[in-house]
């Protein structure tokens, strides 16, 4: 029995790990959508989009904004990379948009 739990052990723990950095990265894309959300408000509002950018500055350097109007939205995207370093070293990127009613309170 010593021998099978020795050897299963490695791939439980790996395992493990992906299934920690899965949730890590879960997580991340929750704030991207969060800090996309409140950039397409604040320049919905009439804010410059250095302003907008304040959201963003708890995502790590590699985050991004970019801004594109369509109609009557203004709408917001966030992409960074992943901040779990195996999925970043992949080139996992992730991203989240928002649109917002430009002129609204």
């Amino acid at each position: 029995m010593t021998a099978e739990f020795a050897a299963v052990l490695p791939a439980v723990l790996v395992l493990l790990a992906a299934c920690l950095g899965a949730v890590q990265v879960v997580g991340q894309h929750v704030r991207l959508t969060d800090a996309a959300g409140s950039a397409a408000r604040l320049l919905a509002r009439g804010e410059s989009a250095h302003s907008a950018a304040a959201p963003l500055q708890g995502l790590g350097p590699s985050a991004t904004l970019t801004v594109e109007s369509q109609g009557t939205f203004i709408c917001a995207g966030v992409s960074a990379a992943s901040a779990f370093a195996p999925f970043a070293a992949a080139g996992l990127v992730l991203s989240a948009r928002s649109c917002a009613l430009a002129g609204g309170p």
